[in-house]
This record gives C-alpha cells, structure tokens and sequence, in this order.
C-alpha cells in the first residue's frame, strides 16, 4: 500500500476513535473499526510519525499523505491523553463511589502499575502469565463445552485456601464467545495476587433462547459455591463480573439469587454473590429506559435473537430479564463500568442503572465513566485497561479484606 493509502487508513481509524457513528446498525462498523485501534492509539502514533518522517518533502507528492498524517497524529495524541486520564477518574470514581474514608483504605497502586510497560506496549496481545496456572474445560453441568469452565490460580499454588474468588463471565452479544478470549488481564492480575478466577461458558442464542444463559450462570455459579474449596476458593466470598452480554448476566445473577425461574431443578442452590462488576453491560431488555437505543436494541436483536419472542407477545420475560427492573434494597455491592463512546451499549444505560442501584440499594455503588473509550476496551493490554485493571483488582481486594473482618461496606 502507498504512504498516502496507509494515512488514509489510520485518518479513518482516528476520525472514528474521536467521532465514531452511533446508529444501530453503522455502531457495529464503529465498534469493530475502533475498539482495537483506540486502544492501541500509542503504537499507531509512534508508527505513523515514522512513516511521515520517512516522506517529508521535497517530494510534493507526499504532501497530501503528510496532511493526513498529522491530522491523525494530533486526534492519535488526543486519544492517549483521554487514555492516561482514566486513572485519575477511576481513582475520583472510588472515592465517590465509597467515599473518602474507605477509598484511604485502599492499597495504593505501585510505580510498576501506574507506568506502561515497555514490554506491553511492543505487544499488547501478550496475554500469557508465568505467575498463573489454568485449568481447562472443568464441567459445572451436563452439556458438553458449553457447559465447562476454567480456573485460574496462582502457579504456585500449593496450599492454597479460603482464597476470593472471582467468576468471569463472557460477552458476545448471547450467541457467540468463549470463557478463552475474555478478561485475560483482569483475571491474570488477579490470579497473579492469591486469587481463585473461574471463567464459564453458557450456551448460546438462536440454538438455546433466553433464559438458557442465565441459567447456565446460576449453575456456575451453584457449582463454585460446592466445589471451588477443592480449587483452593473461598465459596463464602465469590465476585461476579463480565463484559457486555456477560455484564447483563453478572448483573442479572448478582440481583436474583435464588430466583426459581432462573434456576429449575437447583431451586434451593446458593447462588448470592458478595460484589458484581458489570462493565460496558446492557441493564435494559424491555426498553424501560425509554432510550431509543435500548427499544432498537430489543426489537431488531434482543427479540428476534436472542429471546426469540416478539416484546408485544411476552413483555413480562423482557421485563425480568431486565437489570435495572431488579434492583432491591438487598442488591450486593457493584463497581460499574462504561466507556462515552461506546457504540453497541448507550452509556446512558450504564448511568441510569446506576441512578437506581444509588436509589434503591442499600450496598455500596461505584460507577467509573471513561471518555473517548470504545465497546471491549479491556480485551487486551492498553494503557486504559491496565489503569481499569489495577483499579478494579485494588476494589476487589479491599472488599475482600472487609470480608475477612467481618465487616460490611458502609459508604459515608
């Protein structure tokens, strides 16, 4: 490809990071445009001022690629000073979230933590650990591989006991993904520092409609609580966290422990968690909201996809699939997380489930809003996920540690 060709690539690439379209269906050519390319926004302005060093005049020619490169290189640098801010909102958004007394208690990041590492830079994809073990396709229930899940846990891992435990659960709109590709950095750290990480499959949209997924997850979830001491876990202190459809089914799960629509033949199963992390979640299958995002989202996709019912014919299994609508007073504790410019999942969505957890639950909220921040940011190392990272696994433990004092999360 020629110089100009390639800067109008990365000119499209960085006009879709700052702007990306939001419409239903011109938001999925946005997110898969952009959810790799902002987060990479370092390495494509690195590459790009060499290749426009490369082609400085005097041949005119290159004028006009040069025209376009800088233009990328200003909205490329734009990009990655949103991306270093998010520290500081994540860590605002804790002391909001839990107020300021407990966020002191919080451990304060490393240097190590707070600096991009050169290592990650040069290759973000980089996700194996030596520090971590897994164990592969464990059975939770019968079903073959949709019914399997993994763990994680600290390779030197012998002895371990009563460790927090964190149940990861996958995204891909409920009709595709594998427990594999998802949150490898979160449950890495985590596993890295002592904790018990079990990523679960569930089965999946047109094949199996909702609520198959939900179910899935319960049984995951009642599976963890009966057998993950034999891992090393705590089943007294297990967390619930997932991206998109996966945060909708942490979300779902963590508000309806016990639900017997969602657990036949398991009625009586523990499936309560102490602390759920949604992030980038869909709260609204019924359209509740009144966005006009959720209302599209559930009758071009949600209904005809995934619930396979039309909302007129059955909105009351919309309606309890519904996060926002099952939110109450004995809610667990949650750290949402959203990004502006996600264009699957409104951020309004995000927003006005928070405003009914603060509402109507008694637990602590804490909500982290990031600027200029895609759908799936946190699939692989950036300099926004390593900050949401480090963050979340800060929050988890602190909570951890309240747990093993027995004492309960009392925001002031």
């Amino acid at each position: 490809m020629s110089f100009f060709g390639r800067q109008v690539v990365i000119a499209a690439l960085t006009a879709n990071a700052l702007r990306p379209l939001r419409s239903f269906r011109s938001g999925v050519v946005s997110f898969l445009l952009g959810f790799v390319s902002t987060e990479v926004a370092p390495q494509l302005l690195a590459a790009t001022a060499l290749d426009a060093a490369a082609h400085l005049p005097p041949r005119r020619r290159h004028v006009p690629g040069l025209v376009l490169a800088c233009f990328s290189m200003l909205g490329l640098g734009w990009v990655v000073t949103q991306s270093r801010r998010s520290r500081v909102l994540l860590e605002d958004a804790l002391v909001q979230g839990l107020g300021a007394e407990n966020a002191e208690q919080l451990d304060s990041p490393t240097p190590a933590e707070r600096a991009t590492r050169w290592r990650r830079f040069l290759n973000p994809f980089g996700l194996r650990d030596a520090r971590v073990s897994v164990e592969r396709d464990v059975a939770y229930a019968e079903g073959g591989r949709r019914a399997r899940l993994d763990i994680y846990r600290p390779a030197q891992g012998e002895g371990l006991e009563h460790a927090p435990v964190l149940i990861q659960v996958h995204g891909g709109g409920w009709t595709v993904g594998q427990k594999e590709h998802q949150a490898l950095p979160l449950m890495h750290y985590l596993a890295a520092q002592g904790w018990v990480c079990v990523a679960v499959n569930y089965r999946l949209a047109p094949r199996h409609p909702f609520p198959a997924q939900i179910i899935d997850v319960k049984r995951a979830i009642a599976w963890v609580k009966e057998h993950i001491a034999e891992y090393g876990g705590d089943p007294g202190h297990v967390v619930i966290t997932g991206g998109s459809a996966g945060g909708h089914l942490a979300a779902l799960a963590a508000l309806t422990p016990g639900d017997p629509a969602y657990q036949p033949g398991f009625e009586d199963s523990d499936t309560s968690v102490q602390a759920c992390v949604p992030v980038y979640g869909v709260y609204d299958f019924a359209g509740a909201t009144g966005l006009r995002s959720a209302t599209q989202m559930r009758d071009l996709f949600l209904a005809p996809r995934v619930l396979r019912k039309r909302w007129r014919d059955a909105p009351e299994e919309f309606e309890a699939a519904s996060p926002i609508l099952r939110v109450t007073p004995e809610a667990p504790d949650f750290f949402v997380l959203h990004g502006t410019h996600d264009t699957l999942v409104d951020v309004n969505q995000a927003r006005l489930f928070v405003a009914e957890l603060r509402r109507t639950s008694r637990a602590s909220v804490v909500y982290a809003e990031l600027p200029g921040t895609q759908h799936a940011f946190d699939f692989f190392h950036s300099i926004r996920s390593g900050y949401m990272v480090s963050t979340v696994g800060r929050y988890l433990t602190w909570h951890w540690n309240r747990h093993r004092e027995g004492l309960d999360v009392e925001v002031s």
